[in-house]
């Protein structure tokens, strides 16, 4: 089980002052009438916490939710016997455990950081108050949630119908498309991560990385792979196409 962060983050005194983003290119507050920002920045906390660290466990109160400022967050479920699922990988810009905003429970997953990151915290009664003096703030939220359970919808998709070559072309295109469809993707995980993401384990993953290179689909090394056949690897995620 993850190990509760004793610390809970370090906090940055003094957000609230100059040095803040610009909390309009955040896709959760874009939008907004601008006198709105000042209130946000008035509530959120500044916190950063170290590779590795917990930043909620499943099953803590759900006090506020969070959105990423640098670093890269892994939403994750444990299974009774301890075997890691990954539900997200969170990078700067994207919100998590907003739902707590209005259901007001526990949190239901885990979240902790992967690299050293930086988080602005919302407390869910502050930010409540806020929503009801601008009904905006409440439809950006229900917005995003609708985003997130799409996602999970997919997510679902891939799981159980998609054999796993066709779960990996999908993450590969999906890189490659937030770069501007760029030919050459990083993976920002290590392979053994990816593998949990996927819902796989890392030797079947090498297994397929290795089919997709003899095949022509991608050349790999380390963790820069380059696209070589882009419609071969969307045929693959469509399962128009077997490994």
């Amino acid at each position: 089980m993850p190990m509760k962060s004793t610390k809970d983050g370090k906090v940055e005194p003094g957000v609230a002052g100059a040095g803040l983003p610009d909390l309009s290119l955040i896709p959760l507050f874009e939008g907004l009438p601008s006198e709105n920002y000042a209130d946000l920045r008035r509530i959120l906390i500044a916190e950063t916490f170290v590779r590795g660290e917990v930043i909620f466990s499943e099953g803590d109160e759900g006090r506020g939710f969070y959105v990423v400022n640098t670093g890269r967050i892994k939403i994750f479920k444990l299974s009774p016997d301890g075997k890691e699922q990954i539900l997200h990988i969170l990078g700067p810009g994207e919100p998590f455990g907003e739902a707590v905003v209005f259901a007001g429970h526990s949190f239901p997953a885990h979240a902790q950081a992967m690299t050293k990151s930086r988080v602005f915290f919302f407390p869910r009664l502050a930010f409540v108050d806020l929503i009801r003096k601008n009904p905006f703030l409440a439809l950006n939220m229900l917005g995003s949630l609708s985003r997130r359970l799409r996602k999970f919808a997919l997510l679902i998709e891939d799981l159980s119908l998609k054999e796993v070559p066709g779960r990996l072309a999908a993450y590969l295109l999906f890189l490659s498309d937030s770069a501007q469809q760029a030919p050459v993707v990083r993976l920002e995980i290590p392979k053994s991560q990816l593998a949990s993401l996927l819902g796989t384990i890392p030797e079947t993953l090498s297994r397929i990385l290795a089919k997709m290179n003899k095949q022509g689909f991608i050349s790999s090394r380390g963790a820069m792979i380059q696209i070589l056949d882009r419609q071969g690897l969307s045929e693959l995620a469509a399962a128009d196409r077997r490994l």
